[in-house]
């Protein structure tokens, strides 16, 4: 990580990354939004590519909370009928 975290940080000048060793904790990821949401990331025994995706990925994401869907069937145009069911008798 030597070698790719100082990369990750002049490739991205937007982000402020900040690196401290908590000894006796295993490492982790942490990202601060704007919208004051935070997310955590661990990163125990992952080699320098995986910990420089994790990093990526929460780069990229918006910050927002995981919400469960109401619904296992989810599309943008839902069928008027209903959906299909094994119950359906013809």
């Amino acid at each position: 990580m030597e070698s790719n975290l100082p990369a990750f940080k002049e490739s991205n000048p937007q982000l402020e990354v900040i690196t401290e060793l908590s000894r006796g904790q295993h490492p982790c990821l942490k990202a601060f939004y704007k919208n004051k949401n935070e997310r955590v990331v661990c990163v125990k025994n992952l080699a320098s590519e995986d910990v420089l995706l994790h990093a990526t990925r929460l780069r990229n994401a918006l910050g927002r909370k995981v919400k469960k869907l109401p619904t296992r069937h989810v599309t943008r145009h839902p069928s008027v009928q209903g959906t299909w069911t094994t119950g359906v008798r013809f």
